[in-house]
């Protein structure tokens, strides 16, 4: 595959807290993932470089986006985060490549600043124990 972009990601679902996956791409104005690896550092007093070995792997997720309330979107997906502990099925879509992961969010933060707007920020952490795989 070539080159490309970041726009226009085919799919970037969250399951609401029944566990129905909703496209909310349209309320998403920017998102970050990482697929980070803990280490641990092994390195004998006999050498003069590091020595490490991989341990267990995440996944952590921080999504923003703008406040909407209509039926199954963003508000509807996050409105449940402060009382529920669900883990949440996270799908992301890039050019066919597809990384699903069942993630718990900790925080649905809504911000309005001076000048109106009314945004949200969910991040959300690895739930379920599955290393984070792109099908």
């Amino acid at each position: 595959m070539a080159k490309e972009a970041g726009l226009a990601i085919t799919t970037l679902s969250v399951d609401d807290s029944a566990g129905v996956a909703r496209d909310i791409r349209n309320d998403i104005t920017s998102f970050d993932f990482s697929t980070p690896r803990e280490e641990q550092d092994v390195t004998g007093i006999n050498l003069s470089a590091r020595e490490r070995l991989l341990l267990l792997a995440d996944f952590q997720i921080n999504i923003v986006g703008v406040f909407n309330d209509a039926a199954n979107l963003s508000h509807a997906v996050f409105r449940t985060v402060p009382s529920s502990s669900v883990a949440r099925t996270v799908s992301i879509d890039i050019s066919g490549q597809t990384l699903p992961n069942e993630t718990y969010f900790s925080d649905y933060k809504l911000t309005r600043p001076e000048n109106g707007e009314l945004t949200w920020e969910a991040p959300g952490a690895l739930s379920g124990g599955v290393t984070p795989t792109w099908a």
